[in-house]
């Protein structure tokens, strides 16, 4: 973990991770990282039939992100310029185990073992939750093709992944904080007392490190 900071908004589908990495790539000043969801060819059959597309969709996604984190290593972290992005890494691990067999998962753990192992870990990581009722209302009124199809017990189920996934993180990475947001009682996009919440609180712990530049 470097002293630039590297800050990554996580939670699961229709939470708002894009929506506060931008506000907090505007406010700070940094470069921002957005995941490629819409470009990958099997995420609308993948939410048609998840069985059948998992595998493909599963590799879609790890070989972007991991090609995306390099060349933010490359042009922005290794040069001292500070980024925040709408994802962090460890969300392929998220859906590969929810959705891939487990021979599938086996071989798909191989690769994203090598391909991780030298990426830059973030600063700070900020992790969005939220009801299945709030997730659903999000996602209806983003209106995307590829999302009409997701199912409520897969995404309930998501949710859960990612309590446990980011609690086995904390304990696994204590030296890199953890900020928690509830999505049903905040809301940064429409809220700008809650966004001033949590950029002081993000401040905080940016502070806390020896990156002091923008504070």
């Amino acid at each position: 973990m470097g002293e630039t900071p590297f800050i990554t908004v996580e939670g699961p589908i229709g939470v708002g991770k894009t929506s506060l990495a931008k506000a907090i790539a505007e406010h700070y000043q940094f470069a921002l990282l957005k995941e490629i969801v819409d470009e990958n060819p099997f995420l609308g059959k993948f939410y048609e039939n998840i069985e059948e597309w998992s595998f493909q969709t599963e590799m879609f996604f790890l070989c972007n992100r991991f090609k995306q984190l390099g060349d933010i290593n490359t042009h922005y972290l290794a040069k001292n310029q500070p980024v925040v992005a709408d994802y962090h890494i460890i969300k392929n691990l998220i859906f590969a185990q929810r959705t891939l067999s487990n021979e599938e998962y086996k071989k798909y753990f191989k690769i994203y073992q090598i391909l991780t192992e030298d990426m830059p870990k973030p600063n700070v990581v900020i992790y969005l939750n939220a009801s299945l009722d709030t997730l659903l209302a999000r996602i209806a009124m983003r209106g995307r093709e590829v999302e009409k199809n997701i199912s409520p017990l897969y995404l309930e189920q998501l949710s859960r992944d990612y309590e446990e996934a980011l609690e086995a993180f904390e304990r696994q990475h204590p030296e890199i904080p953890v900020l928690r947001y509830n999505g049903d009682v905040m809301d940064f996009v429409k809220n700008e007392q809650d966004l001033d919440t949590i950029l002081s609180d993000l401040s905080l712990s940016l502070a806390k490190s020896s990156w002091t530049n923008t504070l």
